[in-house]
């Protein structure tokens, strides 16, 4: 077998975990009392009110986060594609990537001109660019 159809194998099985931790059996954290008060957003904030049940973890509250909620290493930090997201910012560092296994974000100090030939660049060699944006035609 060789190490790019090893590659491919070992990518297949991270999509498939990664599918397998689905949307549904994920919690969403709330924001405490989130849902009493319109003018509060439901994004995470960690309660720290001496009377905060959800601080206190009381029955019928949302739950906090804890670390036992975290995803599995093989997994963590991956691509939702299921790739390995990489940043570069000139063309020696895509020499180094593979378009099977990585997904390319484009530095935010790169210049236009730049970008443009190293959007160019990532397009012929088949990669995949999470920003390439508008000039990534």
């Amino acid at each position: 077998m060789s190490s790019e159809q090893i590659v491919k194998d070992i990518l297949k099985q991270k999509r498939k975990i990664r599918e397998s931790v689905s949307e549904k059996r994920r919690v969403h954290f709330m924001r405490y009392l989130s849902w009493r008060f319109k003018r509060l957003g439901d994004s995470w904030r960690k309660p720290k009110g001496i009377d905060a049940k959800m601080r206190l973890q009381r029955k019928g509250y949302p739950p906090i986060v804890k670390v036992g909620y975290k995803n599995k290493n093989s997994i963590r930090g991956l691509h939702p594609s299921g790739l390995i997201p990489v940043v570069i910012s000139n063309k020696k560092e895509l020499e180094l990537l593979s378009p099977r296994a990585h997904i390319i974000y484009i530095d935010s100090s790169v210049g236009l001109k730049k970008r443009v030939e190293l959007l160019k660049v990532a397009k012929e060699k088949g990669f995949k660019v999470a920003n390439g944006g508008i000039y990534g035609l």
